[in-house]
């Protein structure tokens, strides 16, 4: 009998790294890194330090010195960066947005191997795992697209919310397809064995938390790019004036931009803390009444805990902050931390999905498998 509709490859068992999974494992980690070199492009105020796309300076290096930033300002007043003709860049500022670029460069071959790949054993893996392949190939396209229109803007807050979105959608799609290979290869996950009635009667919490989680990852690069960055301040900062509280209050007066983002934020955070804690709780609730659900529950408590590791980070970066002078190096914890919540909810997502559906995977004829059961049924 098959579970779930699943159907195992018994050739594929080998060391984990000459699996076929493993490449999108890697395009994963790939992926994770040039989101951290992203955020590090931010905290380094290095967002304009190419100011166009996608040469920089008119060259394909980073070694760019201040008098050949002045030549290009001259000869490109289109393109003078929005604090003025006079400013000028590091070499390591400029290094750290050329890097990023050319990681972007670089995944670009194993996402194009991944697509040959998966087209290849479209028999073995089925049919949705090479058009994932393809949605990665595309989602590439359009991360690159983005990457210039947040040059061209530059780094408007809109734009830095959207090129981390769609970071975020790309980095998920790498993981539900090596999710998918790894059950078509026989892994035996726990989430395999959760029963079907819980899965029926907690799927749209699941979704929920989710939905919650991305749109304050989301929100949280808004706030951070909003005005440059300068409204990290608008509290003040400092235990408690600065947080919990804001300028000294609980609830302080919304009549500048600064603090109103801010104060957004901070209850975006709050109503995504009550919808993990109540659908968490419902969840165990029900999973101590049927064995089997241990899998997807801890994936759920996963994300919590995420979500409360980052609001310690994101309190700490204005404790230890001073007036002018914020611990950047937090700034970008707190968007490791962010992305880590919001891929940890993702994998409950998947998880959850799997074990109801067994991944509409597709046998060697093509035909499409089902979850009956514990049996399978073929249409």
């Amino acid at each position: 009998m098959f579970k779930r509709g699943l159907l195992s490859h018994p050739s594929m068992e080998a060391s984990w790294w000459r699996r076929p999974s493993a490449l999108p494992l890697l395009l994963v980690v790939m992926a994770l890194l040039i989101v951290v070199v992203g955020g590090s492009i931010r905290i380094n105020d290095a967002g304009e330090s190419c100011p166009e796309w996608p040469t920089c300076f008119g060259t394909w290096h980073f070694v760019v010195s201040e008098e050949d930033q002045a030549a290009y300002w001259t000869a490109n007043p289109d393109q003078v960066d929005s604090r003025g003709p006079e400013h000028r860049y590091t070499v390591f500022q400029i290094f750290v947005e050329w890097f990023h670029r050319l990681l972007v460069g670089i995944i670009a071959v194993p996402i194009l191997l991944n697509v040959v790949m998966t087209r290849r054993q479209e028999t073995v893996y089925g049919v949705p795992v090479s058009r994932v392949a393809v949605f990665s190939a595309v989602m590439l396209l359009i991360q690159g697209a983005a990457g210039f229109v947040t040059v061209l803007f530059d780094n408007a807050d809109w734009t830095v919310a959207l090129h981390l979105s769609l970071a975020c959608v790309f980095t998920a799609g790498l993981m539900w397809q090596y999710m998918a290979m790894r059950l078509r290869e026989g892994a035996q996950w726990e989430i395999m064995t959760t029963p079907l009635s819980f899965l029926e009667a907690h799927m749209k919490r699941i979704y929920g938390i989710t939905a919650a989680v991305g749109l304050l990852l989301v929100l949280g690069a808004w706030v951070s790019s909003s005005a440059g960055g300068q409204y990290n301040q608008s509290c003040s900062v400092g235990f408690p004036n600065g947080w919990p509280k804001c300028q000294g209050s609980f609830l302080p007066s919304l009549d500048g931009p600064g603090i109103f983002i801010q104060m957004i934020h901070r209850f975006g955070a709050l109503i995504v803390g009550l919808v993990l804690v109540l659908s968490i709780s419902n969840m165990r609730m029900s999973a101590e009444n049927q064995g089997g659900s241990a899998a997807i529950l801890r994936s759920a408590e996963i994300t919590a805990g995420l979500w409360m590791l980052n609001v310690v980070v994101g309190g700490s970066y204005i404790v230890f902050a001073k007036v002018g002078d914020f611990p950047e190096w937090l700034s970008l914890l707190h968007l490791v931390v962010g992305v880590s919540a919001f891929l940890a909810a993702v994998h409950t997502t998947f998880s959850a999905r799997f074990a109801r559906y067994g991944g509409d995977v597709l046998d060697a004829s093509g035909l499409k498998v089902k979850a009956a059961g514990d049996g399978v049924e073929q249409e």
